[in-house]
């Protein structure tokens, strides 16, 4: 596998990966940005896009930030420049946005995030910060001039009066202009800031992962819900202890050995892991097919060459067990056996399935019936 502008995926996960930046020239060479300038402006007036401004010097009142949706007549009151709009989740809205991620497969599907448009006007920035994930940040049109390099994290020094988290006193190490169909890596704490040159879009794609916190809780939670939880704690062995107030060690070891069973069921834990990782970051574009097709129709469509896509708002996955494969499919799963197992990496490795990958498929009526399921309910739909 190759990153985009031919570097070796192994080699960039090994010498890049969460460890330098990273500039790669022409990666995308001959890019057209999947959405146009006004395109983007039109989003950010419509409920359901997450959308935000970010102006400079707004009255005086340094990097401030507005949400939306917009009235269209806002983006009439912008200044000339200075000011930047974001799109958050381009890829959900825009097939051609949502291609652009095939050439990010040598990162699992788990930890993509999104990807997030930015447009600028000349100067238009959202001031000097860090993330705490992974990014690629792709010029898309016009020309953007990044600074980045020092590692920075929550108690970097920060501008006052803004709600964002905008560095002070920060001198980055090196500087680049990024030209349409260039892109700039960047691990997870490495202090940047990017100022349009020209009228510019930049398309960040995100990876993140998440924090211990998700894990132990969301964790945590799921097991709460499995059946026998509510069970009380047993003590059959109960024995006199000198001090009724003493928390025994053999009290603490029956707790110990309650949790250590949870644990340590490697099974549960890919269950909720692969159902946690997939959850959709916008169940509301999962739109149910209409009319509902049946698996006669999913049959016919695959035997005439259409392909399969998902929906630009699902996230897949999969985990082989030793008997069988959970397919996991925003946020649900659906456990395979025996033939069907084959299903679950064909869906998995890319966003287009095509139907000569699923040639052997088609004549299944349970495996249509399947791909029929996941297709009235909003997760594929027919190309």
């Amino acid at each position: 596998m190759q990153l985009p502008g031919g570097l070796p995926a192994d080699q960039f996960l090994r010498d890049y990966w969460q460890k330098k930046p990273l500039v790669i020239r022409q990666a995308f060479p001959g890019i057209t940005s999947p959405v146009s300038a006004d395109e983007l402006a039109g989003m950010a007036c419509e409920d359901g896009v997450e959308s935000r401004i970010v102006i400079e010097d707004d009255g005086g009142k340094p990097w401030q930030l507005h949400n939306g949706p917009f009235p269209p007549e806002r983006f009439e009151a912008l200044p000339e420049s200075h000011w930047t709009l974001l799109i958050q989740g381009l890829d959900h809205w825009v097939p051609e946005a949502a291609d652009i991620l095939e050439h990010f497969r040598f990162v699992p599907n788990w930890r993509l995030d999104d990807i997030m448009a930015s447009y600028a006007p000349v100067g238009g920035s959202v001031g000097p910060h860090f993330d705490q994930y992974d990014v690629f940040l792709l010029q898309a049109e016009g020309h953007r001039r990044w600074t980045f390099g020092g590692r920075c994290d929550d108690s970097s020094p920060r501008v006052e009066g803004t709600p964002l988290r905008i560095l002070s006193d920060w001198q980055g190490e090196e500087t680049v202009t990024l030209a349409p169909g260039d892109m700039l890596y960047l691990p997870p704490g490495v202090g940047h800031h990017g100022i349009a040159e020209d009228d510019c879009i930049t398309l960040s794609i995100g990876f993140r992962a998440p924090s211990v916190d998700d894990v132990l809780t969301g964790f945590s939670d799921f097991l709460c819900s499995q059946p026998g939880a509510g069970q009380p704690l047993a003590d059959p062995e109960l024995e006199c202890q000198d001090n009724p107030g003493a928390i025994s060690d053999d009290a603490l070891t029956r707790v110990h050995e309650v949790i250590a069973s949870r644990l340590n069921d490697r099974r549960q834990l890919a269950l909720w892991f692969g159902q946690f990782s997939t959850s959709p970051k916008n169940a509301e574009l999962l739109e149910p097919a209409e009319p509902p097709v049946q698996a006669s129709d999913v049959h016919d469509a695959i035997a005439q060459g259409l392909a399969l896509r998902w929906n630009e708002g699902s996230r897949f996955a999969y985990h082989e067990f030793e008997q069988d494969t959970a397919l996991f499919v925003d946020g649900e799963q659906f456990i395979l056996r025996g033939d069907a197992r084959q299903l679950a990496p064909q869906l998995c490795r890319g966003n287009r399935i095509c139907a000569r990958d699923l040639a052997d498929i088609k004549d299944d009526p349970a495996l249509c019936g399947l791909l029929c399921n996941l297709i009235n309910q909003g997760h594929l739909y027919l190309e």
